[in-house]
């Protein structure tokens, strides 16, 4: 749902869209149609409140497509994708329960090139509609992996040689002074919790992010995303 989510799709996963339904017109909108019919996907022609139905409260913004959805990963899923790669990086997220900002952590783990997003099966969120619509696209581009414990995923990537850094307030390593050149998985926790207690010791370091002003802390998408693009500088020089 959604003009990005739908343009995004298109461009990354068209063989996946199986119908749409278009309200108002816009040259994005009119864009997005067009491409449809080109792939030989139908469109039917909807009001507002058909498609406020559909979209059972999730903005839609005059589009939305049914596709056939990527399901999560799992760990031995995981360890496969990890093998053949010399320095992967992956974003490993515990108890975020917004699928907004599960989204948000999606699309900028994407764009900083990691190879996947770790998450709990249980008490966390997962691929809604809402988590696609706020991914952008990002959803059918980078793996979700979904583990039934994180510690022990945790405890899994090390035998694999990963090194795993934990955002925490309480680090006393800035995240500007870490290694985060090799194959890295950044842990970040809730902006409630952190990092749970089992989740910091399956970690290899703690760290913070240097915050000059008075707030304690940051949401929890742009902490992430401070931190892969700080791993993707470090390891483009």
């Amino acid at each position: 749902m959604g003009v990005n989510s739908v343009t995004a799709l298109l461009e990354h996963a068209p063989e996946k869209i199986v119908r749409g339904w278009i309200s108002k017109s816009s040259k994005r909108i009119e864009k997005i149609h067009e491409n449809l019919l080109k792939i030989g996907v139908a469109v039917e022609l909807a009001d507002e409140r058909a498609l406020d139905r559909r979209a059972a409260g999730v903005r839609h913004q005059g589009v939305i497509v049914e596709f056939q959805a990527t399901e999560p990963l799992r760990l031995a899923d995981l360890q496969t994708l990890l093998e053949p790669l010399p320095h992967p990086l992956i974003l490993v997220l515990d108890g975020i329960t917004d699928p907004h900002n599960l989204g948000a952590c999606m699309r900028s783990a994407a764009a900083a090139g990691a190879v996947a997003v770790v998450v709990p099966r249980d008490r966390a969120a997962s691929l809604t509609p809402v988590t696609r619509r706020a991914a952008a696209g990002a959803a059918e581009l980078i793996p979700l992996v979904a583990v039934t414990n994180l510690a022990r995923a945790l405890a899994a990537l090390a035998e694999q040689g990963i090194w795993r850094v934990g955002l925490a307030g309480q680090g006393e390593t800035s995240l500007y002074a870490a290694d985060l050149a090799g194959p890295l998985a950044l842990v970040v926790g809730s902006e409630e919790r952190g990092l749970r207690r089992l989740t910091r010791e399956h970690c290899d370091q703690l760290v913070r992010i240097p915050m000059a002003g008075s707030i304690e802390s940051l949401n929890v998408s742009v902490a992430a995303g401070i931190a892969l693009f700080e791993a993707l500088r470090i390891r483009a020089a």
